[in-house]
């Protein structure tokens, strides 16, 4: 058996960062940006009012009257001039006159016809959007990042009506096993419903991958070898199932007939022991446990990485932080352990029910505890690492 940052790192070694492609704005949230988006001029273009009011030439005190010559709104500037003793009434956006300096806010001033004056409780502000306040004239997005919404809306302001991505990693899932059927089928006495596929293919996808749900594997030689032969042109198929040393667990054995080039096989932590990868059909490959917490688990600590690296977002395992215990745990043993555990009140609590069959404890948790091998008994308050979930 190998670690887990041993296995993680030849997991890696299998995949590489995909081509590019254009993608409407529209259509790319969520996407990782490869490309930088460049701003082809200021923004905002021209000085612009911040505030409704009245844009004139300072310096200004209360008491003080104005001649209101003209107006200015947003997308429909006044082209007036302001001179001394004069105002143009002015809207949240529009462009500043030339020669004013500074917005009255409307709150500020008593009108009477065409003429204003200042009140006594004027404030200091201009109330002035500089040109170039938000960006410049060749400012830039940079790629390596996921267009957030926030970014969306800096890239269309930066007039950009498509954006460069990463392509998607096209993710084939086969879950294996003759005790499987589909929700919605008639389990028979000896037969449960399959569930890996569907928490793997949401937990992928919300890491940015396109997943692709094959059809159940029988625990036989040609229905694997169909299953794989569906699965060609995906950047990486993932087994679930049939990756153990049974007699039926033919997953290996038809991949190694396929040519598979096998990376390696067992890893030293629970759940999860049972996992393989390698490449096949010009495919990487993981096979993952068949048990629901095992394989939803090393989705977490290899596979959204692998996806992430895809994506071009670089190697880094899953994001860990430390927390206190809530309570004192025992001893771990030769193997790391993953614990479903909560986050409460900036505390964990470790669910004492471990089994890799239980996906109730598996959603009612809402972190990975992470116990090093070997690791010693814990009490209540000390630091341990966490994966959020």
């Amino acid at each position: 058996m190998i670690s887990v940052e041993e296995a993680l790192a030849r997991i890696f070694a299998l995949v590489e960062p995909l081509p590019t492609e254009p993608v409407p704005l529209r259509q790319a949230a969520g996407r990782v940006l490869a490309a930088p988006v460049v701003a082809p001029r200021d923004q905002p273009p021209f000085s612009a009012s911040a505030m409704d009011g009245y844009a004139l030439r300072g310096p200004v005190a209360p008491g003080q009257q104005f001649t209101v010559i003209g107006e200015s709104a947003a997308g429909r500037a006044s082209g007036l001039s302001v001179g001394p003793g004069e105002a143009v009434r002015i809207f949240t956006g529009a462009p500043l006159p030339e020669g004013a300096d500074r917005i009255v806010i409307q709150e500020d001033v008593e009108r009477s016809e065409s003429t204003i004056t200042l009140r006594e409780n004027l404030d200091d502000g201009t109330h002035i959007r500089p040109a170039g306040g938000d960006f410049k004239a060749g400012d830039r997005l940079e790629p390596g990042r996921r267009l957030t919404p926030n970014a969306l809306a800096l890239a269309a302001a930066m007039g950009a009506p498509t954006v460069t991505c990463t392509r998607k990693p096209v993710v084939a899932l086969i879950a294996t096993g003759d005790e499987l059927v589909m929700p919605g089928e008639a389990p028979g006495p000896d037969q449960i419903i399959a569930s890996n596929s569907f928490a793997l293919a949401a937990l992928f996808e919300a890491e940015g991958a396109e997943c692709r749900l094959l059809p159940i594997a029988r625990d036989n030689r040609e229905s694997l070898t169909m299953a794989f032969t569906l699965a060609r042109g995906a950047d990486l198929v993932v087994t679930t199932g049939g990756a153990s040393v049974g007699d039926h667990d033919l997953v290996g054995e038809v991949a190694a007939e396929l040519g598979m080039d096998r990376a390696f096989y067992k890893v030293a932590m629970r759940p999860g022991k049972p996992l393989m990868a390698g490449r096949v059909l010009g495919m990487a490959m993981v096979g993952l446990p068949g048990n629901p917490v095992s394989s939803i688990v090393c989705g977490h600590v290899f596979i959204r990485p692998a996806i992430r690296k895809m994506l071009g977002l670089g190697e880094a395992p899953a994001p860990r932080r430390h927390l206190p215990l809530a309570a004192p745990i025992a001893a771990n043993g030769p193997r790391a352990h993953y614990m479903r555990a909560t986050v409460s009140e900036g505390a964990v609590t470790v669910f004492d029910r471990q089994d890799s069959s239980l996906l109730s404890v598996l959603d009612a948790a809402n972190a990975l505890v992470v116990r090093p091998v070997s690791d010693g008994a814990r009490a209540a308050g000390e630091m341990i690492e966490v994966i959020d979930l």
